[in-house]
């Protein structure tokens, strides 16, 4: 279930993070780690980027090796009937996802679950990963996914059971936020691709604000006052959703029809 064309085959053109001071990846994380968290999307055009940018003194840009921006390719994996999918897109209370997640540019593979903590925190465990063994839950990872999901309140769900269905592919830069206030992914060139079909989001860009506290942080402030709110918007639940013609209406139709359509290009699935 891999990306048929290569991200570098259609960049979107992120210059205005060019002028921002760099940080480390171990600065950061002691400032940010953050696994414990509350998160705000935004799905936002290109030209609203620099705006944002400046309305934010003091930002800071990771940057490892010199790259500002990382390749990502993240495999969800979903019980048959897609229970993970159908927990997100009709919410419940006991929520969780599983995925891999490789590190495109250094080969490095990790293993996440994602859970719903208590009041709505979300909480991600992750364990370093053979890449080999990306599409599935391996025998020697089975238990220590198997343990998350009973913590998370799911334990009727078996993680050997878990399959391939949908694999996302993307740029990330990631961004410091001033005065401890936490951190925010910008993600672009995103694409979903399926057994069903391929999607790409086009000239669009996936905001995320992490903060460890509830209230809204600096860039939050910012992007609303440039007009924008958060979005529903899951990278995994939109993209099977898009691609995948039998589901039922799900949360994230807002999103594709109002903040995604103008520029996003399905072929075959359900929205093509």
């Amino acid at each position: 279930m891999r990306s048929d064309s290569p991200l570098a085959d259609r960049p979107v053109d992120m210059d205005a993070l060019a002028t921002l001071p760099a940080v480390g990846l171990d600065a950061l994380n002691a400032a940010s780690e953050l696994l414990v968290r509350t998160d705000r999307k935004y799905v936002i055009p290109l030209d609203d980027l620099a705006p944002m940018l400046m309305g934010v003194p003091g930002l800071r840009v990771l940057e490892i090796d010199g790259r500002r921006k990382s390749r990502y390719e993240s495999t969800y994996l979903d019980t048959t009937d897609l229970t993970s999918w159908a927990a997100s897109a009709h919410p419940r209370r006991r929520r969780w996802k599983a995925r891999t997640r490789l590190y495109a540019d250094t080969g490095e593979c990790w293993l996440e679950v994602k859970t719903r903590g208590t009041r709505g925190v979300t909480v991600k465990e992750r364990l370093r990963y053979d890449v080999a063994s990306r599409d599935e839950i391996s025998v020697e990872a089975a238990d220590w996914v198997r343990e998350r999901l009973v913590a998370a309140g799911s334990p009727e769900i078996d993680p050997r059971g878990l399959v391939a269905t949908l694999t996302t592919s993307y740029r990330r830069t990631t961004l410091l936020l001033p005065a401890g206030a936490g951190r925010a992914t910008i993600d672009f060139d995103l694409s979903w691709t399926s057994a069903s079909g391929r999607a790409e989001a086009g000239n669009v860009l996936v905001v995320e604000t992490k903060s460890a506290g509830r209230t809204a942080g600096p860039l939050d402030r910012t992007l609303w006052q440039l007009g924008h709110r958060p979005a529903r918007i899951s990278k995994y639940g939109t993209g099977l959703s898009l691609l995948t013609p039998e589901l039922p209406g799900n949360r994230w139709h807002r999103v594709t029809t109002r903040h995604l359509a103008a520029t996003l290009r399905v072929t075959e699935g359900a929205a093509a």
